[in-house]
This record gives C-alpha cells, sequence and structure tokens, in this order.
C-alpha cells in the first residue's frame, strides 16, 4: 500500500478512544467506502499503523464536521461570567452576564437563577452579534476547544426574554 494513500492534516482533532467506540458502526462503512476491508485493516494497523492513524483521522474530520454543523447553541460559564452563543450560518450571536463582584455565581442554573431573581443590580448583560472570523464549524471547534459546551435553545430563549 502507499504509505501516503490516506495522509490528511487534521481539521480539527482526532476521535479519543472513548469517542471512537460510538462510531464502530459508522468506521466500518468509512473503512469500506475507503475500500478497506476486516483483513486490510488488521493488516494496515499492523504493518502501517501511520496510515491507519491517517484513515483514523480522517474519518475524525468527517464525524467532527457533521456534529459541528447540527449544533445551534453553545455556552462558556464561570463564577463570574456566562456567555451564550447562538450558532448561526453567517455570524454568532453572544448573551453575556457578568458578575460585577464575587458575592454572585454564576457557573451553575441555580446560581445564575438566583442572581437573576435576587442580585440583578450585581449584574452587567450583554448582546453582541459578530461575523465569523473563518469558517463556522472551525470557530464552533474552537470555542468548545476553550471550555465551551453544548447549550440549549431553550436556555438562549429563556436569557433572551428575561434580560431583553
Amino acid at each position: 500500500m502507499n504509505q501516503d494513500k490516506y495522509f490528511c492534516t487534521m481539521k480539527y482533532r482526532m476521535l479519543t478512544d472513548d469517542e471512537l467506540p460510538l462510531f464502530e458502526e459508522d468506521l466500518k462503512q468509512f473503512l469500506i467506502i475507503h475500500g478497506v476491508h476486516g483483513d486490510e485493516w488488521a493488516k494496515m494497523n499492523e504493518e502501517t499503523p501511520e496510515e491507519a492513524r491517517n484513515l483514523v483521522g480522517l474519518f475524525s474530520d468527517t464525524v467532527l464536521q457533521k456534529v459541528y454543523e447540527k449544533i445551534k447553541f453553545i455556552e462558556h460559564r464561570t463564577a463570574a461570567s456566562c456567555m451564550v452563543f447562538r450558532m448561526q450560518p453567517e455570524a454568532v450571536e453572544m448573551i453575556s452576564i457578568n458578575a460585577k463582584n464575587d458575592s454572585v455565581d454564576l457557573s451553575t442554573p441555580e446560581g445564575i437563577h438566583a442572581a437573576l431573581v435576587h442580585h440583578a443590580s450585581e449584574l452587567t448583560f450583554f448582546k453582541n452579534t459578530k461575523a465569523y472570523s473563518k469558517e463556522r464549524e472551525m470557530e464552533i471547534h474552537e470555542m468548545l476547544d476553550q471550555g465551551c459546551v453544548n447549550s440549549s435553545e431553550a436556555f438562549w430563549m429563556q436569557l433572551e426574554k428575561a434580560l431583553f
């Protein structure tokens, strides 16, 4: 086999050992589409592990691209701030709640609720829209790498209704 046949530069990241089993059937189909069947896959892993790794990298990017395309809302919380992002096709919208002091903890839903109900004067609110500076899915990937997690439309709508 040609060592460079499946060479790829990773766009996102390699799926982890915990994530790969979740996509076992998808990986089998992916390998078949790329002309690699069971025995060939075992042989590739043994004889040309770098080629097998490159193929898993290509698969990982394909999976993550599809996952990122489906993401609509993400958020990032700390004790001092809660930022919720709506990932639109051309731009990202953000609602940000920030604590003016340490007496408020915005890292949990309960803390956010308590702060909004009992300490609203100790919070600042901000809403903004920004065009993507690179491909939407790449920005999502980078934001997830920086600690953002999946969020929901319901949370976005609750904040929007309560704050604006």
